[in-house]
Formats: structure tokens, C-alpha cells, sequence
């Protein structure tokens, strides 16, 4: 398992940089580029009508790889976490039940429209902030968010959700990129994050701090793809009798 970065003890010119590199994980910023829900619903709404030409085949190859390493069971449920146009959706095992959630509307019409085309019967596709899942507590069994965590603006706050929607001895699981643990890449991606929110993701969001203030224990964290990071979790939690 690789152990995740640690934080930079680099001397930086701004105070603000410095915080931002270095510090108490709990305490410190995840990214330089926050953003609002309206923000993240409007971008995604825009450029819902060329993801599947751009985006889609960029992220292909981690997708790919992390689905095979996905902890899925015949009968499982599962939840997909920003489900996009579906194109993960269309890949699962057609002997699992997945409900599909995304917080755009145009991004979800396209996803029922490929769902459609491929025949998948075993997604159903519903409009919901991953911040604020409309679900009871326990209700699945795998709950995967791929390539959300940067997009979000409160990353925290939807890996708590993931946790209490997902079975005990069940997983949750996220597929993301994460600041570099090179403090040059770093720096880069920390310049460019206020300018890639507006094709959809922050750069820059920060491993160990996210880890640490979402109290999340993975079970392993793992490459995929060279680029994306891979966090596996159980869900410890015991039910009350």
C-alpha cells in the first residue's frame, strides 16, 4: 500500500502558500480554488455536450483499472457518485443493482440516453448533491465516486456521506487525482487550479489533508493508470441492536 504524501515543509514567500503546503493536514486548505454548488452545476450543464469526446477518453485508462479493483459482489448495491454521462455506469457486472447520482441535469440526460442505447436495465439515474444524499443510512453495499472529489466544493463533506450511506463491512471507494507529492508539480498545480475549475476540476486538492478531515482509514491507496489515485475503505461501523 502507498502511504500518503506528507505534508511540504517548504519556506514560501506568501503566508497563504505556506499554509496551503504545509501545516496541520486538519486543519489546512484542501485547494486554492474553492467553488460553489451553483458554480459546479452550471459548469457541468455547459460542458455536458463534449465530456464524452474530451474528458471521457482522458480518464478511460484509470477508469478502467479501477473498476477492475472495485470490491463487487453478485446482488451488490451500489452507488456511483457523480455518475456523469455514464460512461462507468455502462460498464458494471449486469448482476448488481447501481443507482447513479450527478448534480447536473444535462449531464444525467446524456447518461440516460447512453444507458438506452446499451440496454443497460440495472442503473436507475437520479439528480442529488453528493454533499446531501437522499438515502437512509446502510443503504449500499459499494459506494464509488469516480473523479469527484476534485470537482466538489466540500470533499470532506461527501466522503462522510459515502460512509454513512454505505453498509458496515461494506465499501466506499474514490478515484481521483491529488497534488503531487513533488513540491515543483505541486507548486504547478496549485498555479492552475483557479483556471482548470472552469473545465470541471481543481488540480490541486490535498491527499493528506483530505484524508485527515474526513477521518478516513483507507484500507489501501494505490496508483492507477500512473495518474489517479485509488482509496479503498471499509466501512468499520457496527449496527445497533
Amino acid at each position: 500500500m502507498d502511504k500518503p504524501a506528507k505534508g511540504f515543509n517548504v519556506k514560501l514567500e506568501s503566508n497563504t502558500e505556506e499554509k496551503l503546503f504545509s501545516g496541520d493536514p486538519l486543519t489546512r486548505s484542501l485547494s486554492v480554488a474553492p467553488v460553489k454548488d451553483a458554480f459546479v452545476e452550471e459548469t457541468y450543464d455547459k460542458i455536458a455536450w463534449t465530456y464524452n469526446w474530451t474528458m471521457g477518453p482522458a480518464l478511460h485508462a484509470g477508469r478502467l483499472q479501477a473498476l477492475q479493483r472495485l470490491p463487487i459482489a453478485k446482488n451488490d448495491r451500489v452507488l456511483e457518485v457523480g455518475v456523469g454521462t455514464g460512461i462507468n455506469a455502462a460498464l458494471y457486472p449486469s448482476d448488481v443493482s447501481v443507482t447513479g447520482i450527478d448534480v447536473s441535469q444535462e449531464m444525467l440526460d446524456k447518461a440516460e440516453r447512453r444507458l438506452a442505447g446499451r440496454n443497460v436495465r440495472n442503473v436507475r439515474l437520479l439528480q442529488m448533491d453528493a454533499a446531501k444524499l437522499d438515502f437512509p443510512d446502510n443503504s449500499f453495499d459499494l459506494v464509488y465516486a469516480p473523479f469527484v472529489i476534485s470537482v466538489v466544493p466540500d470533499p470532506v463533506a461527501v466522503a462522510r456521506e459515502m460512509k454513512r450511506v454505505c453498509r458496515p463491512g461494506g465499501h466506499f471507494v474514490i478515484l481521483n487525482h491529488f497534488l503531487s507529492a513533488n513540491r515543483v508539480l505541486a507548486r504547478l498545480e496549485r498555479l492552475i487550479s483557479p483556471v482548470t475549475i472552469h473545465a470541471g476540476f481543481k488540480s490541486d486538492v490535498d491527499l493528506p489533508a483530505f484524508l485527515a478531515q474526513a477521518e478516513i482509514e483507507p484500507i489501501s491507496v494505490e496508483k492507477v493508470a500512473m495518474y489517479w489515485t485509488l482509496i479503498l475503505c471499509e466501512n468499520r461501523e457496527s449496527v445497533d441492536f
